[in-house]
């Protein structure tokens, strides 16, 4: 009669959400673009929302006023990429091969490159917060379909959505 192996003991969920939120952060950090413009990103377990504080900067038309559809732009790629990249990064991140404190701007191999994006504004940007989810349509090892999809009071009453295309780095 042989004896059964010892299980390990799973890690803690403390351990667990720490090491994600510092990926999370690390991947935030290396895209000073996000810092300039104030948006955030909030994880609910492997969901990401991308968060774009109102800031009286972001009006282009005063007249009505609207957020300027180029910081709509950026706000709808940015969370493309961040959600590529979180993916990306899934796996060693919970496996434990990747050390949060490891990544920054100069040692972060999972940026995509963007091949196309395109944009429908479908309606204007009230002067409030906006927040963006992106899902991926399609991942390979080389490329990537991304839609993405922006809101503001009403999940349901998308202001923007977007389908970009992007390079997967080599890994």
């Amino acid at each position: 009669m042989s004896i059964p192996p010892k299980r390990l003991r799973p890690e803690s969920v403390e351990v667990v959400k720490k090491r994600r939120d510092d990926t999370l952060s690390a991947i935030v950090d290396c895209v000073p673009y996000l810092q300039f413009l104030g948006i955030t990103v909030e994880r609910h377990g492997d969901e990401l929302t991308a968060v774009l504080p109102f800031s009286e900067q972001l009006i282009g038309n005063p007249l009505l006023p609207a957020i300027h559809g180029g910081v709509t732009a950026a706000f709808l790629e940015t969370a493309a990429v961040i959600e590529l990249s979180w993916v990306s990064l899934w796996e060693d991140m919970e496996t434990g091969k990747l050390d949060p404190g490891t990544l920054g701007p100069d040692n972060l191999p999972y940026l995509p490159k963007t091949i196309d994006f395109s944009i429908d504004y479908l309606r204007s940007g009230l002067p409030r917060d906006a927040y963006a989810r992106a899902r991926i349509v399609r991942q390979g090892r080389r490329y990537a379909s991304v839609h993405v999809e922006a809101w503001q009071d009403q999940r349901n009453k998308l202001y923007a959505q977007a389908t970009g295309h992007f390079l997967m780095p080599q890994q």
